[in-house]
């Protein structure tokens, strides 16, 4: 899931970011208000998190420009501005939560997470195939009953290759995906991350789901559950 960050506070905004990308998304951060317009009009988001007072323009404006130019993608306002106007104002442009600074970070994972979920509507809670699970809520993975721990990384790397399953991904959309970066032919660090996934989720298990395709990249097997 990628998120966009709007917030010129520079710690409060570097916070957030790490948080976010702890948890397993992958975040861009924009500074200034026409710089986050821009990231926001071009990018494919599924949340905004917007400030309110920020350089160039301020977040009222981004959000009304969003819902012009119908773009439904999910709002939270996360803002020092706490008066029942501004939350009533924010929600009527078309905010779909508003979060006063100072704010739990757990609080704010949990309004993230609730967003998301509305956003995705229909799709499902848990990804399978074959007998490995992952869910999407609790941010769990098991396989043949069996609870495995990932990284944040590779939780988001399996994410990526269950909703993919039976589609063959090139490194460069795992990199731009997984890594929020621009695939480089000379780092290892898809072929690191897809050997200790590896390790993990299927060495020790039947059937192997995970399969390098040579010249092209890498697919999970697209197995009915047994």
């Amino acid at each position: 899931m990628k998120i966009l960050i709007v917030e010129d506070e520079v710690k409060t905004g570097d916070y957030l970011r790490q948080g976010l990308t702890e948890a397993g998304f992958v975040v861009d951060l924009a500074r200034d208000g026409l710089d986050g317009l821009h990231l926001a009009l071009n990018g494919d988001y599924d949340l905004i998190v917007l400030d309110v007072m920020l350089p160039s323009l301020d977040g009222w404006g981004i959000l009304q420009t969003l819902r012009r130019s119908s773009r439904e993608t999910p709002v939270l306002f996360l803002t020092a501005r706490d008066q029942v106007e501004d939350r009533v104002r924010g929600l009527e442009l078309g905010a779909d939560d508003y979060l006063v600074k100072p704010f739990a970070f757990s609080e704010f994972l949990a309004r993230v997470r609730t967003l998301l979920r509305r956003g995705r509507g229909h799709e499902p809670e848990i990804l399978r195939s074959a007998n490995l699970e992952l869910d999407l809520l609790r941010r769990r993975v098991t396989r043949c009953g069996q609870r495995i721990d990932l990284t944040a990384k590779e939780f988001a790397l399996l994410e990526l290759l269950l909703r993919r399953k039976g589609e063959v991904l090139p490194r460069s959309l795992i990199a731009s995906q997984v890594w929020d970066m621009n695939f480089d032919s000379d780092t290892n660090v898809i072929e690191v991350a897809v050997r200790r996934l590896r390790v993990k989720v299927d060495d020790p298990f039947e059937p192997k789901l995970i399969r390098t395709v040579r010249g092209m990249g890498y697919v999970l097997e697209a197995m009915e559950p047994s």
